[in-house]
């Protein structure tokens, strides 16, 4: 955790993190890829304007603590400027970095607390509270759309309003599947599987089919009872208590079986574990830090795993294809990771289905995680244009 008990160690931490900002050009390539630039037209919010915002954070945080810290979490922190950076600027762990001075500097707001610190600092304790919430959601949610699956408040709320959201599952995937261990098969692999809460707790049919693909494969799966978030809510508020109190819970759990590949279905979980793990947990124990480098060194995607590893690939062709699909790249598994081909593989080895691909289909699609909660409507503005590049023409699922 970053503790600042005087200006003179803060003035050092600050110091270290505009080291890190020098780099940048300020050549304002940043301004053509960030959704949040292209919504709101305003410098302050593309990667440039808040690295120019970092030279001087010291000072904005003495002068004016809760506007720098909107600044910089009005982000979407999807990496479209660290991937298109001609200089190579790693905004996304500078974001991080700024982040975490701030909330050690000011505090957390209350509601972000009693979420991140009291609630998903304890994985069981997370874990049986949202299980009753799903038990009782529908008194105040009530669905809204089929197709998408979602919901909305069933009375004027000032903290729901006119929103859509996707429910929660009505029974988590760890209650339906809590913990697996199973030989290695015909692959001659085996995977740890990092679920992740996203997959668990309200699309547990997602993990549920990883489960089903990997033991089709031959893949030996290990999956200890007990996982606790990523961490990624956590480390992107500047909480770095329950961010390292996470990391440390997962590390112990998932390095009790040998394995080849930590395997994840999620792209932010993958990204995290991959590359957020290793450039942020600086302040735990060595052995900690050590652990962390080597489990997010065998860290990998579905798709990757089943076409770079596996060796899944398209069968002989079986007629024509009846079913058009599109594919969305996920901002943090295509420019975060670099994994782009193999889900498009996965698809061609499907038969029946035929890939169109959709106008920008790297584009990101304004989700965020709680970018979506604090700015909704730039979140539904950016997600409407991906709506509107997801329709080939015919019939598509």
């Amino acid at each position: 955790m970053i503790h600042i008990p005087d200006l003179k160690q803060l003035a050092a931490l600050v110091k270290e993190l505009e080291d890190q900002t020098i780099v940048c050009m300020r050549c304002g390539l940043c301004q053509s890829v960030c959704p949040v630039f292209a919504e709101t037209g305003r410098e302050s919010d593309v990667a440039r304007g808040k690295l120019a915002l970092l030279d001087g954070l010291a000072r904005e945080m003495l002068r004016q603590p809760a506007q720098a810290g909107q600044r910089l979490n009005k982000c979407l922190l999807c990496g479209s400027c660290a991937a298109n950076c001609p200089s190579g600027v790693n905004v996304l762990e500078i974001f991080m970095k700024a982040r975490a001075i701030l909330a050690a500097y000011q505090g957390l707001p209350a509601a972000k607390r009693l979420i991140l610190e009291k609630m998903l600092a304890h994985p069981r304790a997370f874990d049986r509270i949202l299980e009753w919430g799903a038990r009782f959601q529908n008194l105040v949610s009530r669905p809204v759309s089929k197709t998408l699956g979602t919901s909305c408040a069933r009375v004027a709320s000032p903290l729901i309003g006119n929103r859509h959201f996707v429910p929660l599952a009505p029974q988590p995937f760890h209650k339906q599947l809590a913990s697996l261990d199973t030989e290695k098969g015909a692959s001659g692999l085996k995977a740890a599987f990092f679920p992740g809460c996203l997959l668990d707790k309200f699309f547990p049919h997602v993990a549920r089919d990883v489960v089903d693909v990997l033991t089709h494969h031959g893949v030996g799966i290990w999956m200890p009872p007990g996982q606790g978030c990523c961490g990624i809510p956590a480390v992107s508020a500047g909480d770095m208590a329950t961010f390292e109190k996470l990391a440390m819970h997962n590390i112990d759990l998932l390095e009790e079986k040998e394995t080849d590949y930590l395997v994840t279905a999620c792209a932010t979980c993958t990204a995290t574990l991959k590359e957020v793990w290793p450039a942020m947990l600086g302040n735990l124990p060595a052995d900690y830090q050590d652990r962390a480098r080597a489990l997010a060194a065998k860290t990998i995607d579905i798709h990757q795993l089943l076409v770079d590893h596996v060796g899944v690939a398209p069968p002989p062709e079986e007629g024509e294809p009846t079913v058009t699909v599109s594919y969305h790249d996920p901002c943090h598994l295509k420019k975060s990771l670099g994994v782009h081909q193999q889900p498009r593989e996965l698809i061609a080895a499907s038969p029946g289905y035929r890939l169109v691909e959709m106008t920008g289909a790297d584009k990101c699609c304004g989700m965020g995680g709680s970018f979506n909660l604090q700015y909704y409507e730039i979140s539904c503005s950016i997600g409407a244009l991906k709506k509107r590049a997801s329709r080939p023409p015919g019939p598509l699922w």
